[in-house]
């Protein structure tokens, strides 16, 4: 068996959560494989709505496995609240969530870090969630980080020699910070997680592979944030590509089989950073307030352009990209006319490359298209697809190369439309 994954193509926000808790009841296993509590996957069904940050997006369907692997970073007690609620709302977790000993600790004084070193850029900042993600990465790679199995063995000691180190350094900046509150919350998070099973998921995952068990792979943030290939230095602290998934969960490359990469209509961002399509005007705004493009983490609005295809060519060849799905499809029913950047002006050159530096004098060509005026959210089959709407699906499809396999016309996990185009 071969494991298939799921990511975002875009600067996240894509709605991979909700692509997620579709596609799972196809599989035996979700396994999450990268980033941490900063990535919010929003799903709505059954008239509730429900937020997920480092719980796979799996655990909503039955008696499905779901696995946080050793690429993730977890902060214990985001970890307890978010479980806790969704065991409020009647989803028993403790039997069915698995997680890995490799995975990264996020401390309290790693989110005491994160703000130190924001404040310290100035008007230089990246913009991060202030969750401590890129703090943690940190402590892994310099070979310094807690790890959850740490839990069970000498642990206080370990953590005193950590916070030590890091309060050194928050004194160095000037920092001041009250970590009493933020301590007592996190050992209560540290108790709890003790009642999960914590296992070695890369045994795991490949004895489960071994027994013909279907496993999805999903990732968190986008690919233009990934720490290697993204828009550097805004991007986020681990490799949210579908390399990752070999590293985050201990899989052969080999092991790859479906890899479906999620964008929306548009293009949206948060935080700092170079956005070639971003929209200054009422069109972008208005974008904004139709999408309702708020952080499901964060709250903070997220800024809004036409869609990038000299971006999302370039995510889906690093990629490897089999499938697309397109979300938020209905955000643009009531344009006129929707555009899509197909090259990047620099120099006065086009170029269809994705190039090393796009933060300043890149100008985006567009191609503008007839808009398809209706309510996509009440349509339930490809067969109810507009004429211009049918129009852009061959464009993008003509432009990327690869077949859009799913369109989500609403937030609804019943508003999403399979597409069954000819292989």
């Amino acid at each position: 068996m071969k494991v298939d994954v799921l990511l975002g193509l875009q600067w996240g926000d894509e709605g991979k959560g909700k692509v997620v808790d579709v596609l799972t009841p196809r599989y035996d296993v979700v396994a999450r494989f990268q980033g941490g509590p900063n990535a919010g996957h929003t799903l709505e069904f059954a008239g509730q709505k429900y937020v997920l940050r480092s719980i796979p997006s799996g655990i909503f369907q039955g008696d499905k496995i779901n696995i946080i692997g050793n690429g993730v970073v977890l902060d214990p007690a985001l970890f307890k609240a978010e479980a806790e609620a969704l065991e409020v709302a009647g989803h028993q977790l403790k039997e069915r969530l698995h997680i890995s000993r490799k995975a990264h600790l996020i401390l309290p004084t790693h989110r005491l870090l994160d703000a130190a070193y924001e404040a310290a850029k100035g008007d230089a900042r990246v913009g991060t969630t202030g969750k401590g993600i890129g703090p943690a990465y940190t402590d892994k790679i310099s070979r310094n980080g807690l790890r959850v199995g740490d839990i069970l063995h000498r642990f206080e000691e370990k953590y005193e020699q950590v916070r030590s180190r890091h309060e050194m350094i928050l004194k160095g900046l000037n920092y001041s910070y009250d970590l009493q509150e933020m301590e007592q919350a996190w050992f209560e998070g540290i108790n709890y997680l003790r009642q999960f099973h914590l296992v070695d998921t890369e045994h795991e995952i490949n004895n489960l592979l071994n027994e013909e068990k279907s496993v999805l792979c999903e990732g968190a943030q986008g690919t233009m944030l990934d720490i290697d290939f993204g828009s550097y230095p805004y991007v986020t602290s681990s490799n949210t590509i579908c390399a990752g998934a070999c590293t985050g969960l201990g899989l052969a490359p080999h092991k790859i089989g479906e890899v479906y990469g999620i964008f929306k209509a548009y293009c949206t961002r948060v935080g700092a950073g170079p956005f070639p399509t971003e929209l200054f005007d009422k069109i972008g705004d208005r974008i904004c307030t139709l999408g309702h493009e708020f952080g499901s983490v964060t709250g903070r609005k997220r800024r809004c352009g036409w869609i990038d295809l000299v971006a999302l060519k370039y995510s889906i060849m690093i990629n490897g990209v089999t499938k697309l799905i397109m979300m938020k499809s209905d955000v643009l029913d009531t344009f006129d006319t929707i555009k899509a950047c197909v090259a990047y002006r620099i120099n006065g050159e086009d170029i269809t490359y994705f190039p090393y530096n796009i933060e300043e004098g890149v100008q985006p060509v567009y191609v503008e298209l007839p808009g398809w005026q209706t309510d996509m959210t009440r349509m339930q089959s490809e067969n109810e697809f507009l004429e211009e709407f049918n129009a852009y699906l061959s464009f993008l499809e003509e432009q990327l190369g690869v077949p859009i396999c799913i369109v989500s016309v609403g937030p609804d996990r019943a508003q999403t439309i399979e597409r069954y185009t000819e292989e």
